[in-house]
């Protein structure tokens, strides 16, 4: 008992004596497990709201779009368990706030059908004795700010206009969400649809099948293909549903297991390191309590206690505050056991490795009283010879000697300040490519920032208003078209824009552009999808009509996972070209979309709809905070294998701080002499940390373009500048820290002790 309480009263003095490296180094590694738990959880298909809302809705796995309704009975194909209609849809445009978007307005039963059925979330289901309102889709609600009883007014392909009233806000798992996912989805009772649009030449059927086995979804859609033939429009299935409802989890998700991953390296470091430091440092006190009985198995054990310890609290809190706020995001439900127990089990292991080894080599300390506090001696390091050559100040040549004496943690030291480095620069490798789509949105596609629709006016009118305006550089007619993939049984999206002779400038990174009929760019996901390269012919069925295109390029592509062909007009059927769908606008440098959007709807008498281009990057702005946050936590790792290292470097040569004062040294020299120790090894682990991440970002943030379907050819390494300042900033912070402790000791009056 009574050593036991030594050991307690000895690890508590000395975590009392070092309470700023404890401090940071619980923070390290509460902050990385925090991120890996976050990743973990972003990754796991659970938090996917899909799959909850596919259990409240009893969804359907594939959903068919007909020009008619279909005379077969598709509930009797193989594999099809269950059907949901088939119910009428119809196009329109809702006008709401000044602003028009696309919607599809279906007719559904008073009482909701047991497949497929949204679920009310706010107000109420249809009612026949409300003939005249509308159930929206919670997500196309929200871009509307609508709530229950507002007026919902629609605009019919004939113009005319007519007012609903939103009697209630529903999930549903059949699309995708707004506006991600066109069009918007709202459902009437059938009365109201058929006076709404009485023709029911502009509308197409929309039934859905559930299936038995949902891994039969190819081989059941392939059915539907054959049976249906010509009147199938599109076809879609509930895995490209559940795609469309990530939200970029992915992608964030992604980003911070490799910051987990790469950080927990680095704190394993920086705690090996620290607790290695500590055992030198406390060579006397160890060797006095092995002459009072302890054994080496005790004194093992109290180190590893007391340097474990901080690790598995950081464990502890990083894995509440992880499990907290994935809770509070995606509800407690979200976050998988499982994968938390998994992150928690395996970094405290790792924690428990770091410190082991220390903490085995300070059990071994022989029982001596008094044992040399001086350094290891040898050879001058080739830095500190080529120091001597150079004739530099000898405060600089003592503070080179010292930075190599002891080998293996001047090499931690460096190495553990170049893993947080390399990810510093990874995440400002990110945040540039960030600012590279907000600065060159061409470059992602986005040649167009504005995206005019004739609304009420004809095609020409609207095409004539858009070109006088001044700040338009250039009108692109184009019309977005869903094509029938071969041997996949679904859709793909279809954009054409603009002419072969008089092409949309898309960023073609692959291949070269479409300068013909028949030609074609596609995305990345596309190429993947239907297993095609560059130089490949594909056939496609867009509305029963063949489309044969070879492909010439590959694009960068942000819609729709990348599962885009893109084509000029003149591709087409002239069925499915007149009239141009919309207009897209290349607007003159330095123009406002928002004004141009004012004055062209000041122009039309607000007749036209025009929409601004979405940049991709505004979808992912929490990307920058996360990268703040890392930023952060790295940090704390390099300071606290900083501390180490200036705490190691006063140890070995304390008894040395007299000795350079007797030799004429002023107090300034001999603080030069210790910061200059220290100072190098940072300056190496900065700049091999920053030369590595600089070297792999680019292929790194290309390489998770190519898996999410985008593409390669998107990633951008932070400026010259940005990384200069990022080093600069590194280093003159790690100096500034370790010159507190270097003035400290010089100032001291150290007595000279013989050895």
């Amino acid at each position: 008992m009574s050593a036991a309480r030594a050991g307690n009263r000895w690890i508590r003095a000395d975590l009392r004596a070092r309470a700023g490296q404890a401090v940071l180094t619980v923070l390290a590694v509460a902050g990385i497990v925090a991120a890996l738990i976050t990743a973990a959880t972003l990754l796991e298909d659970s938090t996917n709201p899909w799959r909850s809302l596919f259990a409240q809705t009893e969804g359907a796995h594939v959903w068919l779009y007909t020009d008619d309704s279909p005379q077969v009975a598709l509930g009797n194909i193989d594999g099809v368990s269950q059907t949901a209609g088939p119910y009428r849809s119809a196009p329109v445009t809702v006008a709401q706030d000044g602003k028009k978007e696309p919607a599809a307005l279906r007719a559904m039963p008073e009482v909701p059908p047991l497949v497929a059925h949204p679920v009310v979330a706010e107000g109420r289901w249809l009612d026949a004795a409300q003939p005249d309102g509308v159930v929206v889709e919670r997500s196309f609600a929200a871009s509307l700010r609508l709530r229950i009883g507002a007026p919902f007014t629609i605009i019919a392909l004939s113009g005319e206009r007519h007012t609903l009233y939103v009697r209630g806000i529903a999930d549903s798992a059949e699309q995708g969400f707004y506006p991600e996912w066109t069009p918007g989805l709202a459902y009437v009772l059938p009365a109201m649809l058929d006076r709404i649009e009485p023709m029911l030449g502009r509308s197409e059927w929309v039934t859905g099948l559930r299936l038995a086995d949902p891994d039969a979804t190819q081989v059941v859609s392939q059915r539907v293909v054959v049976m249906l033939e010509d009147k199938l429009q599109r076809v879609y299935n509930w895995r490209e549903v559940r795609a469309a409802m990530e939200l970029d989890n992915r992608l964030l998700g992604t980003l911070l297991a490799l910051f987990g991953v790469v950080g927990i390296v680095a704190a394993a470091l920086a705690l090996a390191n620290a607790a290695g430091g500590r055992v030198l440092g406390q060579l006397r006190d160890l060797a006095t309590l092995k002459s009072l009985g302890f054994t080496r198995s005790q004194l093992s054990l109290l180190l590893l206690v007391e340097h474990g310890a901080l690790g598995l609290l950081g464990v502890g809190i990083g894995a509440l505050a992880g499990w907290g706020v994935m809770a509070a995001m995606l509800g407690a439900t979200s976050v998988a056991p499982i994968p938390v127990l998994a992150i928690v089990a395996g970094t405290a292991l790792l924690v428990l490795a770091a410190v082991g080894v220390p903490a085995w080599r300070g059990g071994r300390t022989p029982p001596i009283p008094d044992v040399p506090a001086a350094p290891p001696r040898g050879h001058l390091s080739r830095l500190a010879r080529l120091a001597l050559l150079v004739r530099l100040p000898p405060a600089l040549v003592l503070g080179t000697r010292d930075a190599f004496t002891r080998r293996v943690p001047a090499f931690l030291t460096a190495f553990g300040l170049a893993v947080p480095m390399m990810m510093i620069t990874i995440g400002l490798g990110v945040w540039a490519t960030l600012d590279n789509f907000l600065s060159h949105p061409e470059q992602v596609g986005q040649h167009a920032g504005v995206y005019v629709r004739q609304g009420k006016l004809e095609a020409e009118d609207a095409k004539r208003i858009a070109e006088q305006d001044r700040d338009v550089a250039a009108v692109y007619p184009g019309t977005d078209v869903n094509a029938l993939a071969p041997g996949e049984a679904r859709s793909v999206k279809v954009r054409a824009i603009g002419g072969s002779a008089r092409p949309y400038p898309f960023p073609v990174v692959e291949g070269r552009m479409y300068t013909r009929p028949g030609e074609a760019v596609a995305g990345q996901g596309l190429l993947d999808l239907l297993g095609l390269k560059i130089g490949d012919r594909v056939r496609l069925t867009v509305g029963g009509t063949p489309l044969i295109v070879r492909i010439v390029g590959r694009n960068i592509e942000p819609d729709a996972d990348g599962e885009v062909l893109s084509v000029g007009l003149d591709s087409l059927a002239a069925k499915d070209t007149v009239p141009p769908e919309f207009y897209a606008l290349a607007l003159k440098p330095g123009s406002d979309p928002a004004d141009v959007r004012g004055r062209l709807l000041a122009e039309s008498s607000e007749s036209l709809d025009v929409q601004i281009a979405v940049n991709p990057a505004d979808r992912l702005s929490i990307i920058r905070v996360v990268i703040v946050a890392m930023i952060a936590v790295l940090a704390l790792i390099g300071l606290a294998n900083l501390l180490t290292a200036s705490a190691l470097g006063l140890r070995d040569h304390a008894f040395d701080l007299a000795v350079l004062k007797a030799m004429g040294l002023t107090p300034r020299q001999v603080m030069a002499t210790l910061v200059t120790g220290t100072g190098l090894l940072v300056v190496l682990g900065v700049g091999a940390g920053a030369a590595a991440g600089a070297s792999i970002v680019t292929w790194l943030i290309d390489l998770q373009g190519s898996t999410s379907g985008v593409g390669a050819g998107i990633g951008r390494s932070p400026s010259a500048l940005t990384l200069s300042l990022a080093m600069v900033i590194a280093v003159g912070t790690a100096l500034a820290v370790a010159l507190i402790p270097a003035r400290r000791a010089a100032r001291a009056q150290v007595p000279v002790t013989s050895r």
